[in-house]
């Protein structure tokens, strides 16, 4: 068995091997290919039964949890097999998940029969786990993708201001947690028709757009072409392209990943890895920046470079948000220390404190005084005491 089956054990029974056993027979034997080639197929075939009969046994307990009769489809155990009347494949994915996944990049072959025994917790499944065929049942008619957002836990992945949108248009997105899976999803393109979208990569669409709606969307980049241009002149070689974002979203600026590149959370899985090549590193993670022209901020920005292209708050406030960004996206931050400045520059002026004032000078005295009256009443105290011993040592 291949290695991401290593945890089948069992005895193979043939009459056709040959009598003469030596390590080069067996690597060329045909019949051994022939064994493994039905042994692999039979094993993911009594996986997808496990799954087939979960699914079974949980629609005949919902029909029961609500006083209906379950259609009863006797089925009888396949021999060599018990009878199964327990849900088990969720318990077995905890388990084994990873060791399917493995196969999904190993075994081109059986990548088919594999990608139906996926399992992944989901935006409308948080508490139970969904395949794709499921996903796909559930998705509105006109949907022509899989979405799906990975990270590193699904606390941090709803807290990713590009689930918003699909939020937003109650859209289902499958949540990825397990490092595997950005390398599984990079051998599965699309599913049964439907392509898998990574929500945090840009050009991601929900719908087509209409022959009005995308005149529309010309006009306006016509319209707001000084202030993408603008920020890519700002930020120079950090992004790789500046656009008007498309997505519902109430932050003022979105940093995503190329279509075709590496996402955030793959280059820091990469960086991750001790024997990863240098030239693969976090760093290799390139940016394309996506603004938000209805944000109250952007629409500032704008009208102070619509006047002049200069404007230093301008600027400041431009970097500190695509730092923000950034982070929010699971980017790094390139430069911290510059940008903890700014910060401090922008929160200054929104107290009307000076850019150059300095520490505020304290007065120790007032420190002293209160320490020299505390020791003054701590001596007034010994003195009291003192007063007191006196007569008892008289007697």
């Amino acid at each position: 068995l291949p290695r991401y089956l290593n945890f089948i054990k069992g005895v193979v029974d043939s009459d056709d091997l040959p009598l003469h056993v030596s390590r080069e027979v067996l690597q060329e034997s045909r019949i051994l290919k022939i064994i493994k080639k039905k042994l692999v197929r039979k094993a993911l075939s009594m996986l997808a039964d496990i799954a087939e009969n979960d699914k079974r046994i949980a629609e005949a307990q919902e029909a029961k949890e609500k006083g209906e009769e379950a259609e009863e489809e006797e089925e009888e155990a396949k021999p060599g097999q018990k009878k199964q009347t327990t849900i088990l494949f969720p318990k077995f994915w905890e388990e084994f998940g990873k060791n399917l996944r493995l196969g999904m990049i190993e075994d081109g072959t059986n990548r088919a029969r594999l990608t139906k025994l996926l399992r992944y917790k989901s935006s409308k499944s948080e508490d139970s786990l969904t395949s794709l065929d499921d996903y796909i049942k559930r998705a509105p008619e006109g949907q022509k993708s899989i979405y799906f957002l990975a990270g590193e836990s699904i606390e941090k992945i709803k807290q990713a201001p590009v689930l918003e949108d699909a939020m937003e248009r109650d859209v289902e997105v499958l949540y990825m947690v397990d490092a595997i899976d950005e390398y599984v999803v990079g051998h599965v393109t699309d599913y049964a028709g439907k392509k898998l979208v990574n929500l945090a990569k840009s050009g991601v669409k929900f719908e087509e757009l209409s022959k009005k709606d995308k005149a529309v969307q010309k006009k306006r980049a016509e319209k707001y072409e000084p202030l993408t241009k603008w920020f890519k002149d700002v930020l120079g070689e950090k992004v790789t392209k500046v656009s008007l974002t498309s997505r519902r979203t109430k932050e003022p600026l979105v940093v995503s990943s190329p279509e075709h590149g590496v996402s955030a959370n793959m280059a820091r899985i990469q960086k991750g890895q001790t024997l990863q090549e240098k030239s693969l590193d976090g760093g290799a993670a390139k940016r394309v920046l996506e603004i938000n022209h209805l944000h109250p901020l952007v629409d500032e920005i704008f009208k102070r470079v619509q006047v002049d292209d200069k404007d230093k708050t301008a600027e400041e406030l431009a970097l500190v948000l695509f730092d923000v960004a950034s982070l929010q996206n699971n980017f790094e931050v390139d430069d911290s220390l510059a940008f903890g400045k700014r910060v401090g520059r922008l929160l200054r002026q929104s107290v009307d404190i000076a850019p150059d004032a300095g520490l505020v000078e304290e007065d120790v005295s007032e420190y002293t005084a209160a320490i020299e009256e505390e020791e003054e009443e701590a001596k007034e105290t010994e003195e009291v005491a003192a007063e007191d011993e006196k007569p008892s040592e008289d007697l």
